[in-house]
């Protein structure tokens, strides 16, 4: 890293970096004791806080206060949506998170089935009814709304339709779209959806299931009555209070991505003059997300490479214990395990600046060079 300049942080779909009134909320609430579930003047003020935040973290997707059940992260989220509908048979795209991947893989595959994409990534939905009208047990299906990876958004609201018309019940892994795009829980259709908050600005370690008015939820973690039964255990207090906040500033600043996209759309057409393969931008993505290949060169390589360069970036998703592995939805998109083992995720936000791009781009065409010349 060149000392004159700062480092750059372009992996905001790892997560973001927190948000100044995010951190404010998590500190003010720190400073204040009470349990939630306490009936003393303590615990009627951490409540409020609580009930406060669970407001704001419902309007970001159109909901009902009272149809937020938060939880320990996005993964828990996914995971409790997944178990907690009781249904037994589950239904989930090729491309979900390893969260959502590896619950259904536990219930072997009499209980779950992986439904194919097409070659831009996007949830075949001739599949998803075929698989539908050929089992009549009762069905949950999961399909994200905006792939962590290559940004594609997926079709859930027909997938809703298509479900409801066969009887099964839907959830929506919508963690990376909140706070990047509109979401409204109604006009997707969904029973469940999921939320992360250090995906928009929040604290680590907080996440909410959001449910349709009515939809059945079966708590996962037993114990104590919180989040009215669903959900047992004291809540993260200040946690929660930061993700309210983030939610908050997130939903105002939606326009803003409109930006992103150009700076996005600036950095792929630069790269794939000088050789990039970018997945997915044949059909609607995230503002904020691009897949991107360097032929040839690990994706290992490029990630130590810009680091070095001041620049961070990530392979695919962020929850591999720090492996860097051939991305599972670009390999279910067709393209070959060479070809994945070369593509970077680059991810955009609140605080990205044309120069970070520029800066990107140069040193991806010194990298490219300096392969090239060790080829010759």
């Amino acid at each position: 890293m060149r000392d004159a300049e700062p480092a750059i942080y372009l992996d905001y779909n790892a997560t973001a970096p927190v948000r100044p009134e995010a951190a404010a909320a998590v500190a003010a609430a720190l400073a204040e004791p009470g349990n939630p579930s306490s009936v003393h003047g303590y615990g009627r003020a951490a409540r409020g806080r609580l009930e406060e935040s669970r407001a704001k973290v419902a309007a970001l997707v159109g909901a009902a206060p009272s149809d937020v059940v938060f939880t320990s992260g996005g993964s828990e989220a996914n995971a409790l949506a997944l178990l907690g509908a009781g249904r037994a048979r589950i239904l989930v795209s090729a491309i979900e998170h390893d969260s959502v991947l590896a619950t259904v893989s536990a219930l072997g595959e009499d209980g779950a089935e992986r439904l194919p994409v097409d070659g831009n990534g996007v949830v075949r939905l001739e599949a998803l009814e075929a698989a539908l009208a050929r089992d009549p047990r009762p069905t949950l299906v999961s399909i994200m709304r905006a792939n962590n990876e290559t940004g594609v958004l997926q079709p859930v609201a027909e997938a809703a339709m298509l479900a409801h018309a066969h009887g099964a019940l839907i959830h929506t892994d919508a963690i990376q779209a909140a706070g990047k795009m509109a979401l409204d829980l109604m006009e997707l259709g969904v029973d469940y959806l999921s939320l992360s908050a250090h995906k928009i600005g929040g604290p680590q370690g907080v996440g909410a299931l959001v449910l349709r008015a009515g939809a059945s939820l079966a708590a996962q973690h037993l114990g104590g009555g919180q989040e009215r039964g669903r959900r047992a255990g004291t809540e993260n207090g200040p946690g929660i209070a930061g993700f309210g906040a983030a939610a908050q500033v997130a939903a105002k600043g939606l326009a803003d991505f409109a930006h992103l996209a150009a700076l996005r759309d600036r950095l792929e057409s630069e790269l794939v003059a000088h050789g990039a393969v970018v997945y997915g931008n044949a059909v609607p993505r995230l503002a904020n997300t691009s897949a991107i290949a360097m032929p040839g060169v690990a994706s290992e390589t490029q990630i130590m490479a810009f680091d070095l360069a001041g620049i961070a970036v990530s392979a695919g998703a962020a929850c591999s214990s720090g492996k860097v592995r051939p991305s599972h939805v670009l390999r279910a998109a067709g393209a070959s395990e060479a070809e994945a083992a070369c593509a970077i995720r680059v991810s955009l936000g609140w605080t990205t600046k044309d120069s970070d791009v520029e800066r990107l781009i140069e040193a991806w065409d010194a990298l490219r060079a300096r392969t090239r010349s060790r080829a010759a």
